[in-house]
C-alpha cells in the first residue's frame, strides 16, 4: 500500500529517490549472473545476497572503494579485470529505468516542477547515472550517497537535498522512496512524502494533486 503525508499547502519541488521508484529492481536473472561472476559456491543466490547487502551501506557511504567492497563479499581481493567485470555487471543490475515512471516525470517537468534526486549509491553507479539524458534533462540536481559521505535515512542527507531544491519551506517539498525508513525521516524534517509502492499511478495522482495546489497557491 502507498502512503502519503498530505500537506496542504502546493509543491515547488520534488525530491526523487533512484532505486525502487524511477530505477527497476534487478531480475533475478541478473542476481544469478552476478553470482556466477563472482564465482559463489553452489550458486546459492541467498548466500551471495546476504553477502552482498552486508557491507553495501558502508560501500554506497563512500566508505569502501571497489576493490575493498568486492574484497568482503568474496572474502578475498579479486584480480583487476575480475573487478571490473564485477563492478560492470553490478552497475548494470541498477541502471534500468521504469519508462512508466520517466513519462510521469518529463510531464511534470514540463509543468515547471523542480525535481532533484537523492539516491544511496557507489561511486561508479553515480557516474553513470549522471551521464544519463533522463539525469541531464530532469534533475537540476543530483546527490548521492558516496559523494555525500552519508545514507539515507541520516537527516542531513535531506538538508543537503532541501538546499539543492532552492525551495526554503520542506512542506513544499514532496519526497518519494521505496523505503519506509526513508520516507519517515525525511517527513520528521517537515517534507510532504509519498511512501512508493511501485505504482506508477499513484506517483502521477500526487504529482497532479501537488501541481494543481501549486497553482491555486
Amino acid at each position: 500500500m502507498t502512503h502519503t503525508s498530505v500537506s496542504p499547502n502546493g509543491v515547488d519541488a520534488l525530491l526523487l529517490d533512484y532505486n525502487g521508484v524511477l530505477g527497476l529492481q534487478p531480475s533475478t536473472g541478473m542476481w544469478t549472473r552476478l553470482a556466477d561472476l563472482a564465482e559463489w559456491p553452489d550458486r546459492h543466490l541467498p548466500s551471495f545476497q546476504e553477502a552482498f547487502w552486508a557491507p553495501r551501506n558502508a560501500y554506497d557511504a563512500g566508505e569502501l572503494s571497489d576493490l575493498a567492497y568486492w574484497a568482503k563479499v568474496l572474502g578475498h581481493h579479486p584480480g583487476p579485470r575480475w573487478l571490473r567485470t564485477l563492478r560492470a555487471a553490478d552497475t548494470a543490475m541498477w541502471t534500468r529505468t521504469d519508462p512508466r515512471v520517466l513519462d510521469i516525470l518529463y510531464r511534470a517537468r514540463i509543468a515547471g516542477l523542480t525535481m532533484v534526486l537523492l539516491s544511496n549509491a557507489p561511486a561508479h553507479l553515480s557516474n553513470v547515472l549522471d551521464a544519463t539524458d533522463w539525469r541531464r534533462e530532469l534533475m537540476v540536481d543530483a546527490l548521492y550517497s558516496a559523494r555525500l559521505a552519508l545514507c539515507k535515512p541520516d537527516p542531513a542527507a535531506y538538508e543537503h537535498a532541501l538546499a539543492a531544491t532552492g525551495v526554503a519551506d520542506p512542506a513544499r517539498v514532496l519526497f518519494v522512496d521505496d523505503r519506509e525508513d526513508n520516507c519517515r525521516a525525511a517527513a520528521e524534517l517537515g517534507l510532504r512524502t509519498l511512501h512508493y509502492a511501485g505504482q506508477p499511478a499513484d506517483l502521477e495522482q500526487q504529482l497532479l494533486l501537488a501541481l494543481a495546489d501549486s497553482a491555486g497557491s
